[in-house]
């Protein structure tokens, strides 16, 4: 009986020093950058300029002016340059790619899901993201699900905030990402 007691008691200290240490590996990432995205949404005139387009709007909406009331129900497909400034002629680093679409009547929210690909110098690869935006708070989460290349498995969260914006045609995010699953060096 005593030494089901020492078994079960040595089973739960290791228990807890693994899971103290997971807490503390857990609460510092790994890597941390920051990304700017410009998106320029094609409205009928800008053709040449645009990143992004409404492909897919509600019966009363067009593929050139953004649903109201809220935008809701656009579907999106955007492939916007990633730069380390908010500069949207700086040189990019890589391009955001995927979709978002407006999920709310009621306020300007939308659901994302994306992967910014990078193949420069600094870092080759994609990271890829998915989740939901609500874009009347000033800073919001969105999780990081995988990644290839240096960022191969990558776990972590991006905080998005909206860095500037003209209207519906064009906004930049700016991205703070904290990675805290590394499998590679970075």
């Amino acid at each position: 009986m005593a030494s089901k007691l020492l078994f079960a008691f040595i089973c739960i200290l290791l228990l807890s020093i693994s899971a103290q240490s997971y807490t503390r590996r857990v609460r510092a990432p790994c890597k941390e950058m920051v990304f700017y995205f410009h998106d320029i949404v094609y409205n009928g005139e800008n053709y040449k300029n645009a990143t992004s387009t409404i492909i897919g709007a509600p019966e009363w909406g067009n593929r050139t002016i953004m649903a109201s009331p809220n935008n809701f129900g656009d579907l999106i497909v955007f492939d916007d340059p990633i730069t380390l400034d908010n500069n949207l002629h700086s040189t990019p680093v890589g391009r955001a790619q995927g979709m978002y679409f407006y999920d709310q009547m009621d306020t300007f929210s939308s659901w994302l899901g994306f992967s910014f690909v990078f193949n420069n110098t600094d870092y080759k690869g994609s990271l890829n993201f998915a989740g939901h935006d609500p874009l009347m708070n000033k800073t919001r989460d969105i999780s990081i699900i995988g990644g290839t290349g240096d960022f191969f498995m990558a776990r972590g969260i991006a905080t998005l905030s909206t860095d500037a914006f003209e209207g519906s045609v064009y906004f930049r995010l700016r991205v703070h990402i904290k990675l805290y699953e590394c499998w590679k060096l970075l």
